[in-house]
């Protein structure tokens, strides 16, 4: 009987996995791929409440707007900081990258491993609210795991950094389950807001949170190299008020978010020393694996490699965008794990096949 019911529910609905993040969100359907990949960002009308823009849109009027129009983001360190803006915005990704309209979507979320209750059901009930039929939760770092293709379901130690936007999460999986894992709120966002801090007290300069991005993207630097770059860093004076252009080289840069940078290697040397002894043997053959957008930032994985003395790998780093949860519906995947018709999550602490 349930397998004619799932069948009906393919034929007339559709599953969707979101990867719900600080920065940027990614949406999935599965048989269709890849639909949406937006920045998480909406511009409201603080007069009125209206939703002016959603994504890319909103995206570009960061720091543009009027007094009375705010592009805000709705999710802060991997979290809900506003649940209406954030229902919103849920709903306006189900509606666009939804073909069958009859019956509504299934859809998997991914989340922190360090969220509390109350905010794991925010996640549950803003998505239900958006059009979800049914809502799955999964640790952000098992489906990073499992979306770079690791051996989660053996008994061997797959050690994993995802450093998204809001939150860098470190986890060591084996058996199908998380052994070990830690969220830290250091990761893309914080780095972007060393690099303002940064000009303001070296060159009184005032920017904007996305020059501070671009300059991270285009230079920015976690390891000594020989290799010179330099962009120019464009803003308004503090002093005169007048804008001015100051050459940035990535060594600058490297100063700038160096604090930042350790504290995230120190969280993962601290996962490495409380991981049980008998899995630091495959983890040290098998190597740390990297993933998200921030493990693109240079030198970062050289200079993992060279703390831990642990080799480094970014497995994801040709398509850094493709979300994390989308390998649940892969083919070859969905044999043993699949949303469709046999995978749920009980708990965050296991997967559990039926």
């Amino acid at each position: 009987m349930n397998h004619i019911i799932n069948k009906f529910f393919q034929q007339f609905s559709e599953d969707i996995a979101i990867d719900l993040g600080t920065a940027n969100s990614v949406v999935y359907v599965h048989g269709r791929g890849i639909v949406i990949q937006e920045p998480s960002v909406v511009a409201i009308n603080k007069k009125t409440g209206q939703i002016l823009a959603i994504g890319l849109e909103a995206k570009k009027m960061v720091g543009r707007t009027p007094a009375h129009i705010v592009a805000t983001r709705p999710l802060r360190a991997g979290v809900i900081s506003d649940f209406e803006v954030t229902e919103q915005m849920l709903q306006y990704f189900l509606e666009k990258s939804r073909e069958k309209k009859f019956i509504r979507p299934r859809v998997i979320i991914g989340i922190p491993s360090g969220v509390t209750e109350v905010e794991k059901k925010a996640v549950i009930d803003a998505t239900k609210s958006a059009g979800a039929r049914e809502v799955f939760l999964i640790e952000e770092a098992m489906a990073s795991a499992i979306g770079a293709r690791l051996p989660v379901q053996e008994a061997g130690g797959n050690f994993l950094v995802d450093i998204g936007g809001g939150t860098t999460e470190v986890a060591v999986i084996s058996l199908g389950g998380i052994v070990l894992s830690k969220s830290l709120r250091v990761a893309g966002d914080r780095l972007n807001e060393d690099i303002i801090r940064f000009a303001q007290e070296e060159y009184k300069l005032l920017i904007g949170e996305r020059t501070a991005e671009m300059i991270k993207i285009a230079i920015g630097s976690a390891y000594p190299s020989k290799e010179k770059k330099e962009m120019p860093m464009r803003g308004r004076n503090i002093l005169t008020g007048l804008p001015e252009e100051i050459m940035v080289s990535n060594k600058d840069i490297k100063r700038a978010i160096e604090k930042s940078v350790k504290v995230i290697v120190d969280e993962i040397k601290t996962a490495i020393e409380e991981t049980p002894p008998e899995l630091i043997a495959d983890i040290m053959a098998n190597g740390i694996y990297m993933a998200g957008g921030g493990s693109l930032l240079g030198g970062l994985d050289a200079l993992i490699q060279k703390e831990t003395r642990i080799p480094t790998k970014t497995p994801i780093k040709k398509q850094p965008k493709i979300p994390t949860v989308t390998i649940f519906f892969n083919s070859d995947i969905c044999e043993s794990i699949s949303l469709v018709s046999f995978l749920y999550i009980k708990s965050l602490d296991s997967i559990i096949i039926e």
